[in-house]
């Protein structure tokens, strides 16, 4: 596959050309110079640096994180040990997610419980709730 221009990364990694300049401002991608007819082309292995940076967003890693993990994979002395640490991390992190919204689930199904559905806010427990001091 040759060089990419913007709109061409775009759609082969299926996403949007303000992601692309979005990532290059966050460094995960590097934004190739411009060359005298104007055009900046990506090397092709770009649309699979998109692709991972995309992968790991719907695995909820955050950009840092992401960054962190290009990183790794780009060291000559990479080791699959950080990246099972840093995956260890994640999910020590989506589990606490997870309690707190299990605690708010809690609470929100007990005031709905409480609620009639009708009638004034002035005798809606969940507005009252609301306005608790």
């Amino acid at each position: 596959m040759k060089d990419l221009t913007i709109g061409a990364l775009a759609r082969a990694a299926g996403i949007n050309v303000e992601t692309i300049r979005f990532y290059e401002r966050r460094g995960l991608i590097r934004r190739p110079p411009r060359p005298a007819e104007g055009y900046r082309k990506y090397p092709a292995d770009t649309v699979q640096r998109v692709r991972f940076i995309k992968k790991a967003q719907g695995l909820g890693f955050s950009l840092r994180e992401i960054q962190e993990l290009l990183s790794l994979g780009s060291g000559p002395q990479a080791d699959c040990a950080e990246v099972l640490a840093l995956t260890r991390r994640k999910i020590t992190e989506v589990e606490a997610k997870i309690r707190s919204l299990e605690r708010i689930r809690e609470a929100l199904a007990e005031l709905a419980g409480h609620c009639p559905g009708k009638g004034s806010l002035s005798f809606c427990p969940i507005w009252e709730r609301l306005e608790e001091e």
